[in-house]
């Protein structure tokens, strides 16, 4: 790398990536209860604990009693593909693609469920039309594209009155975002993004009407134990109670539960939601400030606070792995290259478990990097 001057300061936590996220501020090991640890999460404190974790998500939620909250595995993928496994079938299906897990939906549906849905795709950067979804059909779709930094401004666009069922993957959007949970049927997540918790574990919402689906629909297609949310004919409550459906990781629960307690601290939603617009608004001024770098999301209103996609002028896969190389070699920036399945660029976490400060201290680095990325090709080429 050529030797540039190196800006003075650095991020106090250089933790940027888009998952697992940066740990909640203050966060330690040995600051998590041990109690349940080498404990059956069948046994009395195991249960509580969980019922715990479930009843601290909504609180700091704010959601409301109509909505059933389940420990699931898998992460968000295994909680996403959960719901459609056990209640996609019963009447078209509508996928919403506009980055790559969207596509990924996508592709569950029409190769694994092979229901043929309809799918409307944008490109990345892009929101599709979202006035176009015919409700009367089930309808998946990201509430924020991790991969794009592309997300939906609102619920509005979902009726009430709607006959299908509507499928959120929201795990770059809830603990961020206002989400009117009247609008939606199910929403799944994981703890390691917007909680900066650890993965492997999904969290499963479930709204009234996608409880009716269940216990009124048997899909054509075998399930897996791990996908089996009814016994005979009703809802197994107990997976909404702390009573998971595989063994999960207390270590893991209590991790979860660590950063709930500070996002409770923080005054619950509206706290998280003002770190997470004031690293978003950080990194604005940051962008704003160079004219080599540039959002993808070109549309403020459906730009994501959370996982924030940038454009490198003149990048190619190339130089953004050496860009963001040269900033983990300096210990300034981890984990910022754009995700592999979208065009070459920058991906830079903005959630509450970020400082705002370490986002304007990332500024200069940046800078640094991407002059000494040019000067060595450059030099490669002279």
């Amino acid at each position: 790398m050529t030797e540039l001057t190196r800006p003075a300061r650095k991020p106090a936590r250089p933790f940027f990536s888009s998952g697992p996220c940066a740990k909640p501020p203050g966060w330690a090991p040995e600051k998590l209860a041990t109690e349940s640890l080498g404990r059956s999460h069948r046994a009395k404190i195991g249960k509580a604990r969980l019922q715990y974790s479930i009843d601290l998500m909504r609180e700091v939620l704010q959601l409301p009693d109509t909505h059933r909250i389940g420990i699931v595995p898998g992460s968000d993928t295994g909680a996403f593909e959960m719901a459609m496994w056990t209640m996609l079938g019963q009447r078209p299906v509508t996928t919403l693609a506009w980055e790559s897990f969207g596509e990924g939906w996508v592709t569950d549906a029409v190769k694994q469920l092979k229901i043929d849905p309809t799918v409307i795709r944008a490109d990345y950067g892009h929101l599709p039309e979202l006035g176009q979804v015919d409700w009367s059909n089930d309808v998946l779709f990201t509430w924020n594209g991790t991969t794009s930094g592309v997300r939906v401004p609102n619920a509005d666009w979902i009726p009430a009155d709607r006959e299908g069922l509507s499928f959120a993957d929201a795990t770059s959007a809830v603990f961020a975002y206002d989400i009117d949970w009247a609008k939606i049927d199910v929403a799944t997540f994981s703890w390691q993004k917007v909680l900066g918790g650890e993965g492997a574990h999904g969290v499963l919402i479930l709204g009234p009407r996608a409880v009716e689906r269940l216990e009124s629909y048997t899909p054509a297609w075998p399930l897996p134990k791990v996908f089996r949310l009814v016994s005979k004919g009703k809802l197994t409550e107990g997976v909404f109670k702390g009573e998971t459906i595989n063994t999960p990781s207390m270590l893991a629960v209590e991790d979860a539960i660590f950063a709930l307690e500070w996002a409770k601290g923080l005054g619950g939603l509206n706290g998280l939601k003002a770190r997470s617009d004031a690293n978003a608004a950080a990194l604005d001024k940051v962008v704003a400030e160079r004219s080599w770098l540039s959002h993808l999301a070109a549309d403020p209103a459906s730009r994501s606070r959370t996982s924030v996609c940038l454009s490198v002028e003149g990048a190619d896969e190339a130089m953004i792995k050496a860009f963001a190389g040269a900033l983990e070699k300096e210990g300034a920036a981890y984990d910022i290259a754009g995700y592999r399945d979208a065009p070459p660029g920058l991906r830079i976490w903005c959630g509450a478990t970020v400082d705002a400060a370490d986002i304007a201290a990332l500024g200069p680095w940046l800078d640094w990097a991407y002059a000494s990325v040019k000067a060595e090709v450059q030099a490669a080429n002279s």
